[in-house]
């Protein structure tokens, strides 16, 4: 019997993966209590740009959050090691849309050093849930 193809066949090892769920109705709650702060505290222009476009963006906003503790956590450092919720970031291609990790210097140098060259991410959320997984490649 053949081998089962490899999908990872582009030569890439896995060495790290993050996954993590945030509760909307936190993240709702935090927008309507001190919305200006948790938001320059938390995510990029372009996120906050990508997120207002929704009339609930509180969902939007939830689904970027538990990607940004997807990532620091394939990346092993939590947001520690000068890795803050701002070095990792997510951003949508935009002839498929699909969500794009975005890191800053100090997170691909991490990602570097681990042996990885990328970082692929998928979201989903439900009303009451958002959740992101990373992997690093």
């Amino acid at each position: 019997m053949q081998d089962e193809p490899n999908i990872f066949s582009s030569g890439s090892q896995i060495v790290g993966v993050g996954i993590d769920i945030v509760d909307v109705a936190r993240i709702a709650r935090l927008l309507r209590t001190s919305e200006k702060s948790f938001l320059e505290r938390t995510f990029t222009q372009a996120e906050i740009n990508y997120c207002q476009k929704f009339s609930d963006s509180a969902i939007h906003y939830a689904a970027r959050f538990a990607a940004k503790e997807a990532m620091a956590k394939a990346l092993s450092t939590g947001f520690s090691e000068g890795i803050t919720l701002k070095s990792v970031s997510v951003e949508n291609d935009p002839k498929t849309g699909a969500p794009l990790a975005v890191l800053d210097d100090a997170a691909k140098m991490r990602m570097r050093s681990l042996g990885a060259g990328k970082m692929l991410i998928s979201l989903s959320h439900l009303k009451d849930y958002a959740q992101a997984i990373a992997i690093l490649r």
